[in-house]
């Protein structure tokens, strides 16, 4: 059988949809991570853990904009 190249916009671009989906596990584990502080704040009234709430959630606005932007550049390279 003769070998057919695939130069589909799906394989041209792999690399990006590996960083999107990293980025999506990181997104994953920052909330997940940041469940045990939220108890604390919420349930026992702990500042601290209502600081750390707060720059896990920065950081998941942060890397959520940067998905974003990682998809619609995505999103318009294939269209």
């Amino acid at each position: 059988m003769p070998f057919q190249a695939d130069f589909s916009l799906k394989n041209i671009y792999l690399p990006h949809k590996n960083i999107i989906m990293e980025n999506f596990t990181k997104l994953k584990e920052l909330i997940a991570s940041m469940e045990v502080d939220a108890d604390k704040f919420y349930n026992k009234a702990s500042g601290a853990a209502g600081t750390r709430v707060r720059k896990a959630l920065q950081e998941i606005k942060t890397l959520a904009q940067e998905m974003r932007n990682e998809v619609t550049e995505l999103k318009n390279k294939e269209a």
